[in-house]
């Protein structure tokens, strides 16, 4: 999968993000690449002012304006927003100011190495981050060595948002999952794929409920299912490609 890469389109999927878009956007403007940066905005349906926001940037160079009419899950605004993409390397980013876009190019490097095909983010591996919710880490470590035990991935941030990709990767992938179940379903996919895959160190400033936070318990709960479905599905998609 080697190639030049001289665009990089970052998705951004949003949902009742209305109070951070704004900077969000400016952040990621703010960061000096060696690419040209295109920005696809998916609005999932919100109902906050988001969509009004979102109207702002529609017919501006660099950006790249999408709205779903109800709202269908994070994995939904993934699909649309990647098949809308242009870059040879496609980065998802959040809408709210959890994740620092002056990681993106830590995030890259592999990939402009020729190292890499897919390099996720990792929120454990040593970067600064806020100290939040115990149970969380626990959880989301737990999730994460149930996946490996699918994939033989040795990653150590599964369900981490930062995951960037070679276009060649992008377009073999399928999403089916709506809501948080895609981030399992990515890292099958890619694991099925032969995907060199590197881990990089993050920065994290995760959010309180209070303070917007969306995932719950019971997506995590959701997600050891939907380690199980979408690894049963890529290997049942690779012994039919086998096939052909």
């Amino acid at each position: 999968m080697e190639g030049s890469v001289r665009t990089l389109s970052v998705v951004v999927p949003v949902y009742t993000e209305a109070a951070t878009i704004r900077e969000i956007l400016r952040r990621i403007r703010a960061v000096s690449l060696p690419l040209e940066v295109e920005i696809v905005l998916v609005d999932d349906g919100s109902t906050d002012g988001s969509r009004e926001v979102l109207r702002e940037y529609e017919g501006r160079e660099g950006y790249r304006v999408l709205f779903h009419e109800r709202n269908r899950g994070k994995g939904a605004a993934l699909g649309t927003g990647f098949r809308a993409a242009r870059g040879d390397v496609v980065l998802i980013q959040d809408a709210d100011l959890e994740y620092d876009p002056g990681d993106y190019g830590a995030l890259l490097q592999p990939i402009l190495d020729g190292r890499a095909d897919v390099v996720y983010g990792s929120r454990f591996l040593g970067g600064p981050h806020r100290v939040l919710y115990f149970w969380h880490q626990v959880g989301n470590r737990i999730i994460t060595l149930f996946s490996n035990m699918w994939t033989n991935l040795n990653l150590t941030d599964m369900e981490v948002c930062y995951k960037a990709f070679r276009r060649e990767v992008v377009e073999r992938l399928e999403i089916r999952s709506r809501r948080f179940g895609v981030e399992p379903e990515l890292t099958a996919q890619v694991a099925r794929l032969g995907c060199r895959v590197y881990e990089v160190p993050i920065s994290y400033s995760g959010r309180t409920y209070e303070e917007g936070k969306k995932i719950g318990w019971r997506d995590g709960l959701a997600a050891f299912w939907h380690i199980v479905r979408f690894n049963l599905r890529a290997r049942r998609r690779a012994r039919r490609a086998g096939a052909r």
